[in-house]
């Protein structure tokens, strides 16, 4: 007698990702694992008196999608904030920003996010002028879509004080004016740091900021709040059909909110959150990382992983180059770690067990980093350590073949190339120069020379749905007749979102894949996927996210 089903998805076009049987007409779940996956007929066998069917309309059925780099803590926090993307012009942005005060009078500090370096213009920079006339008595900040920026107006720059610029670490700065105050730009986290706390947001950011944990502890009402936060962004993660996180910023506080959901039964996605490394920091630190490690070990909760920033990003001259930029010949940017900094943070991570995961914008970083995880295979011993590079914007061909070499996964976002999902091509295309154009995102070269590329969206950076990740990568063009195609196929995209995040996080035996015995996280689409016009792709939408067996979205 077959298994009685708890939930059984029929009328199914299902994509399974799995070579040895790639499609099915329905599946079977129980006890958050899959037990069947067939022909209908074969599936409904495993229907009893309490199986609940979802009637799948012939849309595709595909894994739950795997989220490999992202930022759920800040992402949710976020979703408050005055959303930029696509406005442009002094006139937009005045309306956009007073309209949103206006509705917000007791806000202590007005933030907005997704402010395009070129919204004035492409000749225009933002300074703290220019938003005092749009918002003068009330403190004002917004940040770029890279969140590598933030603009101020005078009143947060006093109160955060910032106005007259500040001693900081490498890789930071207060741009300042010629009156020898603050032009209102600050780039990088020690940079506007300060903003953050002045907004309130300071336990929210301070995985990615400092690694660190709140001090004092959060009272009972802030946990609470942290929590609904944290909740909030799981609610988003699954509306949008993801069922696994790799959150590319944590501390203990974060791990913490999530076991308290996990333990409400509220966790509706599987989050892995990693120990983040700072320049400032001693490799005793880590003892940390391996704590965190050991303590939180699960399928739905875990870590294991060193999440680490080298460089910066390129709209603001942060990112590292091997050779300096098109448009500023004298700069190659400044390294967050020396290269033999890197190197002993590297090979003692690797000697720990523990995954790396490494911020590498330019080139320069992305050969340093790799640089790091090479003499980390030299000390400790070669092992399936599956160490990351994370975005890979800039490339050198000399580099290309050493991810495959040294086992390297290339994790990368769709959304991320300049002129994809209406991502304006200035300043990004100038600062990188026509020479490094066909190395630059290059997913499809590194795919090609055998490197394993895994792909994510890097919320709040982008817009977090992976459908939309999947239509960009499929739609990319060159930048020039004369270059490389990047784009991926559908299915290629589909892999990128699905089977190499669960190869990035060591299961890909248990998910990335619809297949007898592995996790049922599973998303069920409003179409097929296979039968949609790529330019269409952005139409096709969750109906229904399952993970562990559950329904966590129903739309």
């Amino acid at each position: 007698m077959p298994l009685s089903a708890d939930l059984i998805v029929e009328n199914a076009s299902i994509l399974t990702m799995d070579p040895d049987t790639p499609r099915a007409e329905a599946i079977a779940v129980k006890g958050g694992e899959i037990i069947a996956i067939a022909d209908r007929a074969t599936v409904l066998e495993h229907k009893g008196p309490g199986t609940r069917v979802i009637d799948a309309g012939r849309g595709s059925v595909v894994p739950g999608f795997i989220e490999a780099h992202m930022h759920l803590f800040a992402g949710a926090a976020e979703l408050d904030h005055l959303q930029l993307m696509g406005v442009h012009g002094f006139e937009a942005l005045c309306d956009a920003v007073r309209h949103y005060a206006a509705k917000r009078p007791d806000l202590p500090v007005l933030q907005a996010q997704g402010a395009d370096y070129t919204i004035l213009s492409a000749a225009e920079r933002v300074s703290r002028h220019h938003l005092d006339r749009i918002l003068p008595d009330r403190p004002f900040v917004m940040a770029a879509p890279d969140h590598h920026t933030m603009w101020a107006n005078t009143k947060a720059l006093e109160m955060a004080g910032l106005l007259k610029g500040k001693q900081l670490g490498p890789g930071n700065e207060i741009v300042m004016g010629a009156d020898g105050l603050a032009s209102g730009e600050l780039r990088e986290g020690e940079a506007f740091g300060p903003l953050i706390a002045l907004a309130g947001e300071g336990r929210v950011r301070l995985g990615l900021a400092t690694g660190g944990e709140p001090d004092p502890k959060p009272t009972p009402a802030q946990q609470a709040s942290d929590r609904a936060i944290m909740r909030r962004g799981l609610e988003w993660c699954a509306r949008h059909g993801i069922t696994s996180i790799h959150n590319m910023d944590g501390n203990l506080h974060q791990l913490e909110l999530l076991s308290e959901i996990e333990a409400e039964g509220g966790l509706l996605c599987r989050v892995q959150v990693p120990f983040h490394y700072k320049n400032f920091m001693t490799l005793d630190m880590l003892d940390k990382a391996s704590t965190m490690a050991e303590r939180y070990n699960g399928e739905w909760l875990s870590s294991g992983m060193v999440k680490v920033f080298y460089d910066g990003v390129l709209d603001s001259w942060t990112a590292v180059m091997v050779e300096p930029y098109a448009d500023r010949r004298d700069w190659l940017g400044e390294p967050l770690f020396t290269p033999q900094q890197f190197i002993d943070l590297a090979v003692a991570v690797d000697r720990r067990g523990l995954q790396m995961a490494v911020h590498s914008i330019g080139d320069g970083a992305v050969r340093a980093v790799l640089d790091g995880y090479e003499a980390a295979q030299k000390q400790n011993g070669r092992r399936d350590s599956r160490h990351r590079v994370e975005h890979i914007e800039v490339v050198t061909a000399a580099d290309v073949p050493r991810f495959a070499k040294l086992g390297v996964i290339a994790s990368m976002q769709p959304p991320h190339p300049p002129g994809s999902m209406g991502l304006p091509l200035e300043p990004t295309v100038s600062r990188i120069g026509p020479a490094r154009w066909p190395l630059s995102y290059a997913w499809r070269t590194l795919k090609n020379a055998g490197a394993r590329v895994v792909f994510a969206s890097d919320w709040p950076v982008s817009p977090i749905d992976p459908i939309l990740g999947i239509q960009a990568a499929v739609l990319r063009k060159p930048w020039a007749d004369s270059d490389p195609d990047q784009s991926f196929s559908l299915h290629e995209s589909l892999g990128g979102y699905t089977v190499e995040g669960a190869y990035a996080e060591f299961m890909e035996h248990r998910k990335g894949r619809l297949k007898t015995g592995f996790m049922a996280d599973l998303v069920v689409l409003s179409a097929d996927i296979e039968a949609t016009a790529p330019e269409a792709l952005h139409t096709v939408r969750p109906v229904t996210t399952i993970c562990g067996g559950k329904v966590t979205y129903q739309a």
